[in-house]
């Protein structure tokens, strides 16, 4: 038997430290690391490498249950592939494991919080890009160029000059003057 642990961050400028230090203290013996990858992804690679690797009698340790999905379905249908394999499931943080029909029961009204919890942040975000719209904000970078640029862009262009030259005089990337002059 052993201890197995799975990390995971959503972003690659994230430090899965934290989580990493979490699972050697509880013992683990191997952790699999995905950085860069969405909780709401099926398919994620270390992860898959993680499932391939545990053996019956092994415990998979997260710590946290976000960690493993953030997909209910997904989350109860991948611990229930563990339970068939005779894996064990353990949640360092809610102190959720697989031993017992409490521990069942308390995974899945966890994973129900996560869900929800995600699925609310996601509604927060299109609420606030929907404010900002009808307040005439858009997301994104700044643009580089302002109107009067482009107009001056255009004329320069309009008198023969290259857009290398072009993006020099207005001190931004041949690529923003192409843009510009394009329309966008």
């Amino acid at each position: 038997m052993a201890l197995i642990g799975y990390a995971r961050v959503s972003t690659t400028d994230q430090d899965p430290q934290l989580q990493l230090d979490a699972l050697a203290t509880a013992g683990t013996a191997r952790v699999f690391t995905d950085h860069g990858v969405s909780g709401t992804k099926t398919e994620r690679p270390e992860l898959d490498r993680c499932l391939d690797h545990l053996r019956e009698g092994d415990v998979l340790a997260v710590w946290k249950l976000d960690r493993l999905g953030r997909n209910t379905v997904h989350v109860l249908q991948l611990i229930e592939r563990l339970t068939e394999r005779g894996i064990g499931f353990r949640s360092l943080t809610e102190g959720l494991h697989t031993d017992g029909p409490m521990g069942k029961a308390m995974l899945t009204v966890m994973a129900a919080f996560a869900q929800l919890e995600r699925d609310t942040m996601v509604e927060r975000t299109r609420a606030g890009l929907v404010a900002a719209a009808a307040n005439g904000r858009k997301g994104g970078r700044p643009r580089k160029v302002d109107d009067t640029d482009a107009a001056k862009a255009r004329q320069l262009k309009e008198k023969g000059i290259g857009a290398p030259d072009i993006a020099k005089m207005l001190g931004c990337s041949r690529a923003t003057v192409y843009r510009y002059l394009s329309g966008e």
